[in-house]
Parts: C-alpha cells; structure tokens; sequence
C-alpha cells in the first residue's frame, strides 16, 4: 500500500482519549448520548469533562433525515436534555444554510456547450 492508504496494521489507538458510551432515549423523539471519559483500565478520568450529543430524524418530503448535534455547555444529563432542542435547531439550521449555499453555487456555474 503505498499509494498513502493507512495500512490496518498502523492503525493506533489513542489511550489517552478514551469514553465510555452511553445512550439515553425517550423512545419518541430524540436519543441523547453521554460519552464519559475513561483511563485506560476504564476508571473515570476526573480530569475531563463528559460531551453530549443529541440524535434525532425530521421528516421531509423525501423521508426521514437523521440530525446528529454537539450538546454544547451541558454537564449532566438534565443539562443535556433541557438543552438538546435548541442544538437541534441551531444544526437543522446550519444544514438547511449549508444546502441553500450548495445551490447557489450550482445555480450560478456557467454551463459550456461541449463540457
């Protein structure tokens, strides 16, 4: 493999990055995840805090569309739910800016005949 492709074998784990992964659902709407971080032997690594994500699925016209968000500034678990619908908001936002911005650009690309 020497056209740059990283070989399974080089693959490393980072053992001072560790999280243990948790899933909290209300079976409705949204799904939280806490991700605690962990030492290597798998006790808790007081030294860093726990991140949260939010995952949910909107609909649209062409079917369910997953939206997965950073909780930002939650540090329990109440924190996370009491702040997950704005950070779904503020990703479905970012998305739907994003999907605008990619058809403008289509939108204004110069079409020559024989290209």
């Amino acid at each position: 493999m020497s056209n740059g492709t990283t070989k399974i074998a080089d693959i490393k784990i980072n053992v001072d990055n560790l999280y243990k992964e948790e899933a909290f659902t209300d079976l409705t709407f949204a799904t939280i995840r806490r991700l605690t971080p962990v030492n290597i032997d798998g006790s808790p690594d007081e030294s860093r805090e726990p991140i949260f994500t939010g995952m949910t699925q909107l609909m649209s016209p062409n079917g369910p569309v997953p939206v997965q968000c950073l909780i930002e500034g939650a540090k329990t678990l109440s924190e996370a739910a009491e702040k997950l619908p704005a950070a779904i908001e503020n990703t479905v936002q970012a998305m739907i800016a994003e999907a605008k911005e990619m058809e403008r650009e289509e939108a204004s690309k110069i079409i020559i005949p024989g290209q």
